[in-house]
């Protein structure tokens, strides 16, 4: 969602902030802005559109610095929620004497009372903001402690909050806090970044303190002094992060996205590394902290997570309950704790997040905590919110995805519950014969995906036929069922096409309604369980005149000569073939949007990390 960037210390206070928000635009945003403390006033600057707007805005604007001279200043990206995407509602916001500049992500749910009180005490607002009710309570309760006031304020919002503030009074100072929005403190050679995201300090400091809720720190040029919401001092580890400024760049790629569809034999390669135990049959998971007693325990598992990664839960459905022999449950995130779940104290709720901050599954893990249930999280960031609060959990170590629409996230996070479902397997029933075969069929998936990265172009080709449709469907069977609900989500959440995934079977019972020769399918007809009643399906589709695109296994000449187009997957089982089959959709997703002229790393209306509910 939207992006903060706060920098106290002696570099150019102009390009660290700019170039901070460059680093956070993947985020998603309709506006941006700077406020800069300089010579004992606050000067603020606010665009709609890209960040580059904001920039030629700032160029305009002498912000003279001299060498060695301390520099302060805070910058945002915002996604619009409270109010439409205006100057006047794009932050940083001031309070009405312009002694303050605060710039926040998160919902102020009791906005609408705080504003009235303070409307009462002769307070006036520009905005339409929940945000900029933050401000002027800080300057209604400032009696000369900056600290004091914020900390008087935060306890009186409702809501999530991750905020950074500066005072025209204290030249040298910026206040951050967080409650169930990340904030993150880089801690640099005489010089403090904060930001909610790692990427936009990762170009100068490695090392970092990730706030907990309810944590405010000070930071100055030299230090940072963490309290929690009663102001009394607090300790956080400085944790070190594990890829630098390159990884997080296009790399000679037109786009992140299709350079993150080419990362990701390299990905799963990571991901894998040193988790698999060829003499046992099974994969070492160290993360999850449980032994092969406590696993043998789990009685049933339910994974809680939204979007993309809901749709990898639910092929590590298949996985728990075909290699694990576990009942298992997918529930979406946001409605887990509103329909009073069954957890037993031996219950696995397994919450599956890219970003560690996805507020619903958050949301879920303490649920699923508070009634007792064995809790692990699958993240990609090290450090986030969900990581610290499971304590137990599998990294996928798939580097930073930029992309807003995910592909080597959804990638690893599938060979991780694969991984997970072999340990759960081998301390339950799985024979170690077995699992060694699933161990030697993952270690050569990096190489499956090879292939069909190198049929790029071929999948271009067919893309650039179909790019002026403006609908389409996905199906598939079993395994690959959920590939047809991740298939038809990057269709349209990168080319605006109406694009909808089902289960095969489910087409009989009214979405064929709507098949007819503008409607293209997307059958997923793979040589594995199930393809006998999927040609049944592409028969049907063909006698409603449908063009059909089939993804296929490699050589299969019958699926070839029923359908239009062939997207060809090497030979795999059906434990391996999700992984090879999405990234071809992948593929057929980015090109049909390229070809249309679409935004592709910035879909409209799209963020990449949803923090609020």
């Amino acid at each position: 969602m939207c992006g903060i960037v706060g920098y106290v210390g002696k570099r150019p206070i102009v390009n660290t902030l700019l170039n901070g928000l460059k680093r956070l635009e993947y985020r998603g945003y309709d506006s941006a802005g700077i406020a800069i403390l300089k010579e004992s006033q606050i000067k603020v600057i606010k665009r709609t559109g890209k960040v580059d707007a904001l920039r030629e805005a700032v160029d305009k604007v002498s912000f003279s610095q001299n060498e060695n001279e301390l520099s302060i200043g805070i910058a945002h990206t915002r996604w619009a929620t409270h109010g439409a995407p205006t100057e006047k509602n794009a932050h940083p916001h001031l309070d009405e004497k312009g002694n303050f500049a605060l710039v926040h992500n998160g919902i102020i749910e009791n906005y609408a009372s705080l504003k009235e009180h303070l409307i009462g005490k002769g307070h006036k607002f520009v905005s339409e903001t929940d945000t900029e009710v933050i401000v002027h309570l800080i300057s209604e309760l400032y009696e000369g402690d900056f600290l004091k006031a914020v900390a008087a304020s935060l306890k009186q919002l409702s809501g999530t909050y991750g905020i950074a503030v500066i005072s025209k009074a204290h030249p040298d100072t910026i206040i951050a806090a967080r409650k169930g929005s990340p904030i993150i403190i880089g801690v640099g050679n005489d010089e403090m970044i904060v930001a909610s995201d790692v990427s936009a300090l990762i170009s100068y400091t490695r090392k970092v303190i990730y706030l907990d809720d309810g944590d405010i720190a000070v930071l100055r040029a030299e230090e940072v002094d963490i309290r929690n919401i009663d102001i009394i001092p607090v300790t956080r580890e400085l944790a070190h992060i594990d890829w630098d400024a390159n990884a997080a760049e296009k790399g000679g790629y037109e786009h992140f996205m299709i350079k993150e569809i080419f990362e990701q034999p390299e990905a799963i390669t990571n991901g894998t590394r040193g988790r698999l135990n060829f003499e046992d049959g099974s994969s070492v998971l160290s993360g999850l902290g449980y032994s092969s007693r406590e696993l043998a325990s789990i009685s049933n598992v339910i994974i809680a997570a939204c979007g993309t990664s809901y749709n990898a839960g639910l092929v590590g459905e298949y996985y728990f309950e075909d290699i694990a022999d576990l009942p298992t449950e997918v529930a979406q995130a946001a409605e887990f704790r509103y329909r009073n779940p069954i957890i037993r104290p031996d219950t696995l709720v397994l919450a599956i997040s890219q970003s560690g901050e996805t507020a619903d599954t958050l949301a879920a893990v303490r649920e699923g905590k508070n009634k007792g249930a064995v809790v692990a999280g699958i993240c990609n960031i090290v450090g986030s919110t969900i990581a610290r609060e499971t304590g137990v959990g599998v990294y996928l170590h798939a580097g930073p995805e930029i992309g807003v629409a995910s592909t080597k996230a959804f990638t690893c996070q599938v060979i991780v519950l694969l991984m997970m479902a072999l340990k759960l397997g081998r301390a339950k029933r799985f024979s170690r014969q077995r699992g060694i075969e699933i161990i030697e069929e993952i270690i050569k998936t990096p190489d499956i995906v090879r292939e069909v990265l190198k049929r790029a172009k071929d999948i271009q080709k067919i893309a650039k036929k179909y790019a002026k449709a403006e609908n389409a469907f996905y199906i598939g069977r079993g395994y690959l069922y959920p590939v047809a609900l991740e298939g038809a989500l990057k269709l349209k959440e990168i080319s605006y096409i109406h694009a909808e995934g089902y289960h095969a079977a489910e087409l009989k019972h009214g979405p064929i309604a709507l098949l007819e020769e503008r409607v293209p399918v997307i059958a997923l007809a793979n040589d594995i369980p199930g393809k006998d009643k999927m040609i049944s399906n592409i028969q049907e589709c063909k006698a409603r005149k449908s063009p059909i695109i089939a993804t296929a296994t490699e050589g299969d000449t019958e699926i070839a000569s029923m359908v239009n187009d062939v997207i060809w997957i090497p030979k795999c089982s059906q434990f391996i073939a999700p992984i090879p089959t999405v990234v071809a959709l992948q593929l057929f997703s980015y090109y049909v949007a390229k070809e249309r002229g679409c935004s592709i790393d910035q879909p409209r209306n799209l963020a990449k990390s949803v923090t609020v509910e």
